[in-house]
């Protein structure tokens, strides 16, 4: 059965990758754009994950929410340079 019209996305797609590690709509989306256009399939891929174990819920659950915000932070290199230490001419006058 389709799931996602807008992404040809079937049910069995879904329980797919929920077995090999996905436990949110987020993370079904990452994996198939399903739910990101219409978003009409968000609610049937939330009725196929269920209560089932996830990380991140029982994370939440025994509530250790800034553990679940660090597994939700991608490690990507920033693209900002790190800021220089401010010349102050006083320090360097006195050393």
């Amino acid at each position: 059965m389709y799931v996602c019209s807008c992404f040809g996305i079937t049910d069995q797609q879904v329980k797919e990758h929920a077995a090999a590690g996905a436990c949110t709509p987020r993370q079904i989306a990452s994996a198939t754009k399903a739910g990101t256009d219409c978003g009409s399939c968000v609610r049937t891929i939330q009725g196929i994950l269920g209560r089932g174990a996830c990380p991140r819920r029982e994370l939440l659950e025994k509530g250790d929410g800034a553990a679940v915000l660090a597994a939700d932070v991608p490690s990507v290199p920033s693209l900002v340079p790190p800021l220089e230490p401010a010349y102050e001419p006083a320090l360097a006058e006195a050393a």
